[in-house]
């Protein structure tokens, strides 16, 4: 089992980044389950974590894991460049791919050109692929082969514009991601804010916000389980 995470390269004025327990908690699932794990980001090398993200109380446990994993921490500060992966060696290469938030990805995996080739590419395969929170954003610029949003008519959730209302968080980023994917054509859903919500569309698995990381990530990981991959050529 191969599982590429695309993180964000994107630190900002007003210092943000990878929410930190969006990439521990799929992250150690994954690596308990003995899955080979490739960490990418737009610029390679370390990830900027959003000071917000790392100052939450109580240390959730993944977070607190990850503080005492040398390893973990090494593979977070040697990420590859994005470019270097897709969409070469893909699908082939990889079982999965997930997507951490934090506001880091709405500046620099919104737009990117080598996210959205791999994004693509791993839909034409019907490659399982994971995002959430602001992760979703990387999902903006997609688009089916036939020119429309991919998103379009796809069921999905992401961080609520109730949300970031309430983390003051509307006039910090580019934009208000849940009222671009409905822009987008979305069917876009959501639960209570700050209770984990899982919401699957085919091979689209996404999570609404940092208590959904590891619902997802097991979700996508039962998903592995059912349909496994053919091995790499």
């Amino acid at each position: 089992m191969r599982i590429l995470f695309v993180l964000t390269s994107h630190a900002g004025d007003r210092p943000t980044g990878l929410w930190i327990e969006e990439f521990t908690a799929p992250y150690f699932l994954f690596r308990d389950a003995g899955a080979a794990i490739t960490l990418a980001s737009p610029l390679g090398g370390p990830v900027p974590t959003d000071p917000t993200g790392d100052a939450v109380e109580p240390v959730p446990p993944s977070v607190a894991r990850f503080r005492a994993d040398a390893a973990a921490q090494s593979a977070l500060a040697a990420t590859r460049p994005l470019a270097a992966i897709a969409p070469h060696g893909f699908p082939q290469g990889f079982d999965a791919i997930f997507y951490p938030g934090g506001l880091g990805p709405m500046w620099d995996l919104a737009p990117d050109p080598h996210s959205r080739a791999l994004i693509e590419t791993a839909f034409t395969a019907a490659t399982p692929i994971a995002f959430v929170c602001h992760g979703q954003a990387a999902l903006a610029a997609c688009r089916a082969p036939d020119g429309r949003p991919l998103v379009a008519g796809r069921r999905l959730t992401a961080f609520s514009h109730a949300e970031d209302e309430a983390a003051g968080l509307v006039t910090l980023a580019p934009f208000v991601l849940e009222d671009r994917l409905r822009a987008l054509g979305a069917d876009f859903r959501h639960g209570p804010p700050d209770a984990p919500f899982v919401v699957r569309d085919g091979h689209l698995l996404t999570g609404q916000n940092p208590a959904s990381s590891l619902p997802l990530a097991e979700a996508l990981l039962a998903l592995l389980t059912l349909e496994p991959r053919s091995p790499a050529p």
